[in-house]
């Protein structure tokens, strides 16, 4: 109950130095709003180039993983087409 109070207080208080001081509030608002925009552009900027480095981490390793797979690929055909010529010559 005591904060339902306090909140109403607050509110209405609110209110009331807004109507008086609006005209400072409009002069903080104008001063806070380029600041926030910057400030916000900035963050998305720093967290945008952060993720792109990520992905051309992951680009580069996945290259090395699949040349190191291709290697094995071609040694594992290599075995398998020695056993197939090794079951064709048991066959005949």
């Amino acid at each position: 109950m005591k904060t339902l109070i306090g909140g109403a207080v607050a509110a209405v208080l609110g209110l009331i130095g807004l109507s008086v001081w609006f005209g400072a509030f409009l002069q903080l608002l104008a001063g806070a709003v380029p600041i926030m925009l910057l400030l916000g552009g900035g963050l998305a900027l720093y967290l945008g180039f952060d993720e792109l480095k990520d992905n051309w981490k992951s680009e580069d390793s996945n290259t090395d993983a699949f040349s190191s797979d291709s290697s094995d690929k071609d040694k594992k055909i290599e075995e398998l087409q020695q056993e197939v010529e090794r079951l064709k010559s048991e066959k005949a």
